[in-house]
């Protein structure tokens, strides 16, 4: 998997060295603009003016795309070093997101046009999936600018996987170095080589979303809704084409359905692949175990709370608790109803949710939940030691040993984790936003969830309200957390560009 990171770690990068990045960062920018097509063509047959700002930022796109390709093409065969692995990852998603930003900003609908905060803050939401908007009267809008939407969050899908899988273990962020031999051992069992295996994570993420788009066309949306609500779904995106999100739809098990899609993006996809080769280990991976016994835990008492209290009979209390609970916990952010007007406890429960996060090598976001099993392991192991000073406990994920690495690159996750979510609360709160608005926000934004809590950014609310200046700031946070912080954050490091 960490083949195209194969060479030795250079200098700092200079001009010769940038130019594998530029062209890879250029074929982004060209399958982008391509992308680009599908919502200017709708545009078009719905004799909508929008299509002209699909085809403006669909040739910069390709302009800009094309320049990088052709000055950094045919650098690429011998793999990239360290470095450009660093600089190559942030710098390709936030150009990504600056030209998918382009179509919100010429566009004559909504309060997005002509707004670069506003802009820039939907295309980000949309590439990294989180789902938080600024647009409000999504049943008017051009159906170019809501298929953009969805087209966003299913192409931050599929990026965010590919980047797990290939890039992040190999730069060892964050405990991800725990699924570099995980991965490649147990992938190249199933399929000998890494194109291959790319191939079949894209089979299985096309063919889950198609399904998802057939299964809610028949329990009764209409196939435009059909389908921009299973790009979202299997992504973990959380755009929807109506205010009222999920809560609009509740015939014919729609609902059941969208929460099992939605927990179908927050698995790793490389099960998917071992599963259908024959590999039937794949079903008890540790990972995915513990989400579900989590999940389970969670709505049990979530629908038991509901129908105690009276606010809903049986079958209603489960499946808003069961959906809304999945779809703060995988990262999607999608709703039912406003869940906070379950009372105090729930909004509480809910704001811990928005950590937590799906498994890694899925579409999920938040801290992911292997690193709270390693924390669990060392906090295990750590009061093993307080009652035996003298004892031995070996520290195990499932079959493996964790070594010193992974465990400090878990604890160095978390830390930096909540000191970018203090520093950004505060800065929040500086630009005299409330307490709940801030605290929430920041957390749905580092996690990539999508609605925060109270009466502004809640689920029945959006980020319309909030100054320029907060949604520049969520925005960069969503990226930031997206790409796991450390990618980001290295770059601001004047070593790594010393050598």
């Amino acid at each position: 998997m960490s083949s195209a990171l194969a060479g030795p770690v250079t200098n700092a990068p200079r001009t010769g060295q940038l130019r594998p990045v530029a062209y890879l960062v250029g074929q982004v920018l060209l399958a982008t603009a391509a992308m680009m097509v599908f919502p200017l063509i709708i545009d078009v047959v719905q004799h909508n003016p929008d299509w002209q700002a699909f085809a403006v930022a669909a040739g910069l796109s390709s302009a800009v795309g094309g320049l990088l390709s052709w000055w950094g093409r045919g650098t690429v065969a011998s793999g990239l070093t360290l470095r450009q692995a660093f600089l190559l990852t942030p710098v390709s998603w936030f150009s990504v997101c600056a030209v998918s930003a382009l179509p919100f900003y010429f566009a004559r609908y909504g309060i997005v046009a002509g707004s670069a905060a506003d802009a820039f803050f939907e295309a980000a939401s949309g590439i990294t999936t989180t789902g938080a908007t600024v647009l409000s009267g999504l049943e008017q809008a051009p159906p170019g600018m809501l298929l953009w939407r969805a087209l966003l969050q299913w192409m931050g899908g599929i990026g965010i996987i590919a980047t797990a899988i290939a890039i992040l273990p190999a730069l060892g962020i964050g405990g991800m170095q725990l699924f570099r031999t995980e991965s490649s051992d147990r992938s190249e069992k199933v399929m000998p080589r890494v194109r291959q295996i790319a191939w079949a994570i894209t089979g299985v993420y096309v063919g889950l979303t198609a399904l998802a788009a057939v299964v809610y066309w028949l329990a009764g949306m209409i196939p435009f809704d059909a389908v921009a609500h299973a790009l979202s779904s299997v992504a973990t995106g959380g755009f929807s084409t109506s205010d009222g999100s999920f809560g609009t739809w509740e015939a014919n098990g729609i609902q059941w359905f969208a929460t099992l899609f939605m927990l179908s993006g927050s698995i790793p996809f490389v099960l998917y692949v071992r599963l259908i080769a024959g590999d039937r280990s794949a079903v008890w991976d540790r990972q995915v175990r513990t989400l579900l016994i989590f999940l389970a835990i969670v709505i049990g008492l979530l629908g038991s709370y509901l129908t105690i209290t009276g606010r809903y009979p049986l079958e209603p209390a489960f499946r808003h608790a069961a959906f809304n609970v999945v779809s703060v916990v995988t990262t999607t952010g999608f709703a039912t109803t406003d869940y906070t007007l379950w009372g105090n406890v729930v909004i509480g429960l809910f704001f811990g949710l928005t950590f937590i996060g799906g498994c890694t090598g899925s579409t999920s976001g938040g801290i992911k939940i292997f690193r709270f099993e390693v924390m669990a392991v060392m906090l295990r192991t750590h009061f093993l030691r307080l009652i035996y000073p003298r004892g031995v406990f070996p520290r195990s994920y499932g079959a493996r040993q964790l070594d010193d690495e992974v465990v400090n690159s878990v604890v160095a996750f978390f830390a930096v984790f909540f000191l970018c979510y203090a520093a950004l609360t505060i800065s929040l709160m500086a630009l005299d936003l409330d307490f709940i608005t801030s605290a929430s926000g920041a957390a749905t934004a580092l996690a990539n969830v999508g609605p925060g809590l109270g009466n502004t950014i809640g689920p029945a609310g959006n980020f319309a309200s909030l100054p320029a200046a907060a949604k520049w700031l969520l925005g960069v946070a969503m990226l930031l957390g997206r790409l796991e912080l450390f990618t980001v954050l290295v770059l601001f490091i004047p070593r790594f560009w010393r050598g």
